[in-house]
């Protein structure tokens, strides 16, 4: 427990479904926190998108309900840190903070035919070497590009510049940093990297990716490291006091921080909306040439930058929030667990939840959800768990491309993220990897990752290793399952797989 007047660190955690607010002290243990969900606008099949504003008024609510929880003002915060959803897409007007159009989410795929025109030669890896990343659905730039050939006005507004972009880490800094009066436009390095058009190397903006886009260097936040002193928050502010935004982090590379998976080979996995798996390979990027991303794990002040390789996987928990909502098999998300386990097994079904096409390391943005091998012999129990093993087999499949584009072999998978609840999903994770999967004492590493960076800019923490003894694990699965199982029960995983592809 804090005492009254040690000083302490919050941190916003922007999510695809919810924003929250954490207060952390100095032993990264929670004093308080406070989450409210916002909408979710689905225009058209394949679309989603987020209210900006909405979710800049959550984010103020739940500062103010985190603060009045804890029973303290702004003079108690020593940095505020920022970890958010990443490549979901804002452009708005800097002189009256409204945006152009709604964000575009992470998820949406409307710019699929755009990155087939951008592919050279009908090679989707064809900038893979420069900025890490396939072009696909999931990152920014060909969002910006469908706002300003979309959106009415915004090429005007762009030309007289009147219109700025950013994933929602530089909208939320540009308004706790003062909005229009003044309000600092910046981004860091994790979530630059998620754009295609920075640098890989240089971690700076690719003027060939700019052009190649179209997109004017004008309307790009200033890349910075992930912890230092971005700006302050005004007197006038949610906070009601000047306080540092010190931390900032995309909310897979804050999980990798917080997990202090600071050593070349480390690993973690966040089971979250989406699941999203980081290798932490060190001071030099290494090229993927089995479907994974090449990304910039965090930059710590002036340190050099630590890259990552990661796997992401497009459903997870949003699958069982699909069978809660438009299923009805569920009331609550957690009773998918008990569900599942009414029966012994998948009952010979598998559910593929390619609904936004298939992530790493497919890259199918053609592919479709589906369940295979129905029969009369299944009910909803065969189900269940059935959405619950889809996301051990995805992960399976990006533990399995880590290992050989790495040639590391990984001896051990940290986890964290809502899912971690789920004891029979951690427990077939375990078996269908063969190795430990381990669960930390504080689950909520995003957020802590982005309050140990904003920590770090300013004193409060020493340094990493401070980090470090700091972390302890509370669960460990070890894997059980003989390999023959283990073998076909895959083996029957890639046939569904491949009967996605539309």
């Amino acid at each position: 427990m804090s005492s009254a007047n040690e000083k302490l660190v919050g941190s916003v955690d922007q999510g695809t479904t919810s924003t929250r607010f954490f207060i952390f002290d100095h032993q990264g243990d929670i004093v308080s926190m406070h989450q409210i969900e916002h909408r979710q606008i689905y225009p058209q099949p394949g679309w989603v998108e987020h209210d900006p504003m909405e979710i800049r008024d959550k984010m103020k609510e739940v500062i103010q309900g985190a603060m009045k929880r804890a029973g303290i003002g702004p003079e108690r915060l020593a940095a505020l840190g920022i970890t958010n959803q990443r490549e979901t897409t804002i452009v708005w007007n800097p002189k009256t903070g409204k945006p152009y159009y709604n964000a575009i989410v992470w998820q949406d795929t409307r710019t699929g035919d755009l990155c087939r025109k951008l592919a050279v030669a009908g090679d989707m890896n064809c900038f893979r070497e420069k900025v890490g990343l396939p072009l696909a659905t999931y990152f920014s730039g060909p969002k910006i590009c469908w706002i300003m050939d979309h959106v009415d006005g915004v090429r005007a507004a762009v030309d007289r510049n009147e219109a700025i972009f950013g994933n929602i880490d530089t909208w939320l800094i540009w308004w706790l940093t003062g909005g229009p009066d003044g309000g600092v436009h910046v981004t860091d390095v994790t979530n630059a990297g998620r754009t295609m058009l920075m640098n890989i190397d240089t971690l700076d903006w690719d003027p060939e990716m700019l052009s190649i886009m179209g997109i004017p260097r004008r309307m790009l936040p200033a890349i910075k490291s992930s912890s230092e002193i971005y700006g302050f928050t005004g007197k006038s502010g949610v906070f009601g006091g000047e306080i540092p935004v010190s931390g900032d982090l995309g909310d897979q590379q804050a999980a990798l921080f917080g997990q202090t998976c600071f050593t070349p080979g480390e690993a973690k996995n966040t089971y979250g909306t989406g699941c999203f798996m980081l290798l932490n390979t060190g001071g030099k990027p290494v090229q993927s040439k089995s479907g994974l991303l090449t990304t910039v794990g965090y930059r710590i002040g002036s340190q050099p930058a630590v890259y990552a390789l990661e796997g992401s996987i497009a459903i997870a928990g949003s699958l069982v929030q699909w069978v809660r909502d438009n299923m009805g098999l569920i009331k609550q998300s957690p009773e998918i667990e008990a569900l599942a386990k009414t029966v012994q097994d998948n009952g010979g079904i598998y559910f593929v939840p390619a609904f936004s096409g298939l992530f790493a390391p497919h890259w199918r943005s053609d592919a479709r959800g589906l369940i295979t091998g129905l029969t009369h012999y299944i009910n909803k129990g065969h189900i269940a768990r059935a959405v619950l093993e889809a996301c051990a087999y995805q992960v399976k499949e990006i533990f399995e491309a880590m290992e050989k584009d790495s040639g590391i072999r990984l001896k051990a998978l940290k986890v964290d993220g809502g899912m971690v609840q789920n004891e029979l999903l951690m427990q077939f994770q375990a078996d269908i990897l063969d190795i430990p999967v381990i669960c930390p004492k504080n689950r909520e590493t995003s957020v802590l990752g982005a309050g140990y960076a904003a920590g770090l800019a300013v004193g409060y923490w020493k340094d990493q290793s401070e980090l470090l003894r700091q972390w302890a694990f509370d669960k460990k699965w070890e894997g059980n399952m003989p390999e023959p199982k283990r073998s076909a029960l895959y083996e029957g995983w890639l046939r569904a797989v491949k009967r996605s592809y539309s």
